[in-house]
């Protein structure tokens, strides 16, 4: 029962109660707390720029009061306050509870509004360093927060202002923890009650700027050489709030803003989509801003061209088309959905996102690719995703996919709308595809060899021509004739691009005329036509071969940022192009468009290091062509050989126990040729530095080193007197007296001006490293 009496009760508990703690731990930095409140204020707006919102800025005038009435009142005890700042605790977690409960998707920006909300009442109470270290980690956790929801490059500049901000307040609070900080206050304090006028200033401006640069110059190259690795390791990814959606949703609906907006509301995938002559394939001007080919029907005998806007960022593990809905009937002047009423409807669980899909079965390997959408400008309401598409976290409770692939929303796709698509991407293998069979599945022939009759026969004898003209060209050389449909489809994409043109002024094509068909006046009028027009034409000639094809439209990848690590996507990457069912591998796209890669970007390549080759890619285009060229020539023949090599160490490993063995032997030669030239290296930074330096600095520094190799380092809190003095009773003395005298002659020279016999000097400090090494010996 002894543990009652050490209890803080009666007169006892008065007394220690009186007896304030805090006094001795106050922090009377007004620069420290200064810093402090800057680096809070900036995680907060680095908040609101990050989410696109300024529903955070009140917090930063009520932090500045907080830490302007902190200050003031950090030698007492506030008791009071304290009780309010807890019940002011309670009251923003219960706020917090009851808005995460309908957020649970994305709980980021609550926590982050909960943070903020803590740390305003935090501030009205911070009176030691141990109070501030816990703003300064709020701030760098606010930072942190807006990194994950930071889209653009608006967050850089506030992420160097965090950095420029952070590194003189982690020198004023280690001076602090030191004590020196007080004792600079007393040394203004004394500087302004005498006449001597001196600079009082604790930083060393050139010393941050210098760690400011090297610390963004690392970043830089860090992130550019990160590998990018695939696979999301969470598995919960970023979706809108729910959507409510109201009135029956049948999925045979296609809104296009555009079309409203043009006065003809009766754009719901029926045969009155869009204006008038969308239906009819009558002349007109395309939209300024909306794509005409995400309808059910689309025109192709509009002309204009649209205005640059973004529309939306994608992050995806993979470069790709964004592909949105595919077309199966040509009527001549354009494209139609011709099952657009048989649409599957798909309902997702009321506790969850996550909606499973059907892909169709395919025998070509696959690889699974994330993407996430945030759309920044309203879209139809159709959904952008990779192909074969698996998974999808959406805020509506439902979706429909159409017999073309396509995913359909029951609302158009609005501003701030994010969703995440995990799709099933195969990979394109030219060797197995070129041995698939010429034998369709009857609902692959029923749809996909349409042509109208009076077409057909024209395009048919031209393609024909074309490929006959290949084949006769290459007889007896060694390469290989146009047996498959893949070398098919592949050379007359490539044709088309080689020989046929885009105008250079959009409004320079004529329209079509009333019984005119878009294929033929594009193959023997024109010569050419618009991008879409040349998706059209292959798919029509690989139709009149017997090759089942579609039109398809989407979204090219866009701009990437490697900043961000998004891709930008504007309305003006929407485009058309043709894809190719092959047996067995389903469907595969094809690119005839000039200036346009004949293959559209998948999953083959490496992404490993894909933000390394994207970042070269961006510093590329600022540099003219001829230095870009002679930079890609020798940093190509360099990766390319550190490649080769990599891969022929990681392949001795796979080579029994003799190909360990040496493989172990190349690390550890490799290893030590490394150190070896590391230490080298250091030799000659240190000889160089040396040189540098005055004879009297050099010949310090030099006395230094040895005696730090005897296991004797000097602490840098410690005087060069004190350190030689404690130097005594380790040596002997006639060692210790000549460290003793550099160290009088250092001090004399670096604080007093005194110039010091540097030949005595040296001439001791010789005999005494002989002597050393003599008694070595011996």
């Amino acid at each position: 029962m002894n543990w009652l009496w050490r209890l803080p009760l009666g007169d006892d508990w008065g007394r220690k109660m009186l007896q304030s703690p805090v006094t001795a731990e106050v922090e009377d930095s007004v620069t420290l707390r200064v810093l402090v409140l800057a680096l809070v204020v900036v995680g907060v707006v680095a908040t609101d720029i990050a989410a696109e919102t300024w529903s955070s800025l009140w917090a930063v005038p009520l932090s500045i009061l907080g830490s302007i009435w902190s200050y003031y009142r950090r030698c007492d005890r506030n008791i009071p306050v304290k009780f309010c700042i807890a019940i002011g605790m309670l009251v923003a977690l219960g706020a917090f509870l009851g808005r995460v409960v309908g957020e649970l998707n994305d709980t980021r920006l609550a926590l982050a509004e909960l943070l903020i909300q803590l740390q305003v009442l935090h501030c009205f109470d911070v009176p030691r360093r141990k109070d501030l270290g816990y703003s300064i980690l709020i701030g760098l956790i606010l930072l942190g927060v807006a990194a994950t929801l930071s889209q653009t490059l608006a967050f850089a500049p506030v992420l160097l202002l965090f950095l420029a901000i952070a590194l003189p307040t982690l020198v004023v609070d280690y001076r602090s923890r030191l004590g020196l900080e007080q004792l600079n206050i007393q040394n203004r304090q004394s500087l302004r009650n005498s006449s001597t006028q001196g600079n009082s200033s604790v930083f060393d401006l050139k010393f941050l700027i210098f760690n400011f640069v090297m610390i963004v110059g690392l970043g830089l190259i860090i992130f550019a050489f990160l590998p990018r690795l695939p696979g999301y390791q969470l598995r919960m990814f970023p979706v809108s709030s729910p959507i409510v959606t109201r009135g029956e949703f049948t999925g045979r609906n296609i809104i296009n803003p555009g079309y409203v907006r043009q006065g003809n509301i009766n754009n719901q995938g029926n045969r009155n989509t869009g204006s008038g002559n969308n239906q009819t394939g009558q002349p007109g001007k395309v939209d300024n801003t909306y794509y005409y080919g995400f309808n059910s029907q689309i025109n192709q005998n509009l002309r204009g061209e649209m205005t640059p806007k973004v529309v939306m960022r994608v992050r995806s593990q993979a470069e790709g088309f964004w592909r949105v809905l595919a077309f199966d009937r040509y009527t001549g002047k354009g494209w139609e959905v011709s099952r657009n009423d048989e649409v599957k409807r798909l309902q997702r669980s009321p506790w969850s996102y996550q909606i499973f899909l059907d892909p169709p079965v395919n025998a070509a390997q696959t690889q699974e690719i994330i993407q996430t959408y945030t759309i920044v400008s309203d879209l139809p309401n159709l959904i952008p995703a990779m192909a074969f598409p698996k998974e999808i976290y959406f805020p509506t409770p439902m979706l429909a996919v159409d017999q073309e692939d396509g995913l359909r929303s029951p609302v158009e796709l609005s501003e701030g709308m994010t969703y995440t698509v995990i799709s099933e991407v195969p990979k394109r293998d030219r060797t197995l595809l070129g041995k698939t069979s010429s034998q369709y599945p009857q609902n692959i022939k029923d749809y996909y060899l349409q042509i109208p009759p009076e077409t057909a026969t024209k395009v048919r004898k031209l393609t024909e021509k074309i490929l006959a003209n290949y084949n006769r060209q290459r007889v007896g050389q060694s390469n290989k004739s146009l047996d498959s449909n893949y070398e098919k489809a592949l050379y007359l994409a490539q044709y088309l691009k080689q020989n046929y043109q885009i105008p250079e002024n959009p409004l320079d094509l004529p329209y079509l005329n009333e019984n005119e068909d878009l294929v033929e006046a594009f193959l023997f009028k024109h010569k050419g036509g618009y991008p879409d027009h040349f998706s059209t034409v292959l798919t029509v000639m690989l139709r009149s071969i017997g090759i089942p094809a579609r039109l398809v439209a989407g979204f090219a990848p866009g701009e990437f940022n490697p900043f961000t690590g998004m891709y930008i996507v504007r309305n003006t990457d929407a485009y058309a192009m043709t894809e190719v069912y092959f047996p067995k591998y389903g469907w595969f796209a094809f690119d005839p468009i000039p200036k346009h890669p004949l293959i559209p970007p998948s999953v083959e390549d490496d992404q490993t290091f894909n933000t390394l080759r994207q970042f070269w890619n961006w510093v590329a285009g600022w540099l003219p062509s001829p230095v870009t060229g002679l930079l890609n020539h020798v940093f190509g023949a360099i990766f390319a050989w550190v490649s080769k090599a990599f891969s022929w160490f990681v392949s001795l490993f796979f080579q029994g126990w003799l190909g360990i063995l040496t493989g172990l032997i190349f690390a550890t030669a490799a290893a030590f040729l490394s150190w070896l030239g590391w230490d080298r290296w250091r030799e000659w930074r240190y000889d160089s530095t040396l040189r540098k330096l005055p004879p009297m600095e050099r010949l310090y520094q030099q006395m230094l080193r040895w005696t730090s190799q005897q296991g004797l380092v000097k602490h840098p809190s410690q005087t060069p007197l004190e350190y030689a003095a404690i130097l005594y009773q380790h040596h002997t003395t006639a060692m210790a007296e000549v460290i003793d005298e550099i160290s009088q002659a250092y001090v004399s020279w670096r604080y007093g001006g005194h110039a010091p016999d540097m030949e005595r000097l040296q001439e001791r400090w010789q005999e005494m490293k002989r002597n050393v090494k003599q008694a070595s010996q011996t």
